[in-house]
């Protein structure tokens, strides 16, 4: 199949592609670059030897997106490309919402010019909010705390309506928890630039001695630790269920939803434990306050994507943190390090 990846340069972007490639999909990357890198390109191209192409445009250049899509003519759009941070969206809430919802709205009409009713969006369970109940399932109400996963849940309410006013439309929304970890080879991996935003990348940081120490946010939660529990999911796991979403999209139609993630909780300081554990030191830690926009405890239930989509994560936390840490000691400096 012919698949258009926006944000495909990216962190979950890059591992998707490699993952299409070897599946044998043709592929077309459109990305700015803005957190992406056209080193992980290449590295995919020789890890896979196969090729891509790829075009630089940002997401909201619907003029240049949309000669892009009438150029390949893809049958499928996975769409990465957007802001991800949730502190930063609270305190920049207008790039947010230009880019996660008029980005999609800008890409919608990319695809209405190449004629392409399938897409599969990167989307975030965030959307969920504070919890009624947990393991969250699709059903549970969408409560977002932060502008970011208000971002995403207008994006998702746009596909989703555009699927019911498109004949033949096919929208795969799959609800992310929170992706770690690197590809085994240690050749791709997360590149956050500047200061991460996330655990992982942060943490791998410390351990290689470019930060003096971890801020654990918040260590009063309702938790066993008082740390927040995350479900932690390895991104070759959610880099494969971007590809089952696809073979799904081409039995159904209209909007579906899925929770990505692995079932499991692990809270902030059983993750800092296991990756010293894989490093071979303990890391230092402090504790400061909570970020705005974070809650206590997130955990899904994944067995819809199971049953719909023939998929379930293999990876566990120890995975996770070997590959990371993989990636970081191959590559101290991201991808600015030399190959």
């Amino acid at each position: 199949m012919r698949v258009l990846v926006t944000g495909g340069a990216g962190y979950v972007g890059s591992h998707t592609l490699l993952e299409l490639l070897r599946e044998g999909h043709e592929v077309c990357v459109v990305d700015n670059y803005s957190n992406g890198s056209v080193v992980a390109l290449d590295r995919v191209r020789q890890l896979t030897n196969r090729q891509c192409e790829s075009v630089e445009a940002d997401i909201r250049d619907t003029d240049r997106l949309s000669a892009a899509a009438r150029s390949f003519r893809p049958e499928a759009v996975v769409h990465f490309a957007g802001l991800k941070a949730v502190g930063e969206s609270v305190a920049q809430p207008v790039d947010y919402y230009d880019v996660n919802v008029a980005g999609t709205l800008s890409l919608l009409r990319a695809m209405k010019a190449a004629d392409c009713r399938r897409i599969i969006f990167s989307s975030s369970a965030t959307v969920y909010g504070e919890p009624d109940y947990l393991p969250y399932d699709e059903a549970h109400p969408l409560r977002p705390t932060s502008v970011y996963g208000q971002t995403k849940r207008m994006a998702e309410q746009v596909l989703t309506d555009w699927a019911a006013a498109t004949a033949g439309a096919a929208v795969m929304l799959l609800r992310y928890f929170n992706p770690v970890g690197a590809h085994p080879t240690g050749r791709i991996g997360e590149d956050p630039q500047g200061v991460p935003n996330n655990l992982m990348p942060y943490l791998a940081q410390v351990a290689a001695g470019r930060r003096d120490h971890l801020v654990i946010h918040g260590d009063d939660y309702d938790t066993p630790d008082g740390t927040g529990i995350r479900d932690y999911i390895h991104v070759v796991d959610l880099a494969r269920a971007h590809v089952a979403a696809i073979r799904r999209a081409t039995l159904a139609t209209g909007a579906e939803v899925y929770n990505i993630g692995t079932g499991r909780g692990t809270s902030v300081r059983e993750m800092v434990t296991a990756f010293s554990q894989v490093v071979g030191r303990e890391l230092p830690v402090i504790v400061g306050p909570r970020r705005a926009g974070d809650i206590a405890e997130m955990q899904a239930d994944c067995r819809l994507a199971e049953r719909m989509l023939g998929w379930r994560a293999e990876f566990g936390v120890v995975d996770m943190a070997r590959s990371l840490w993989d990636w970081q000691t191959a590559n101290p400096a991201g991808y600015a390090t030399a190959d």
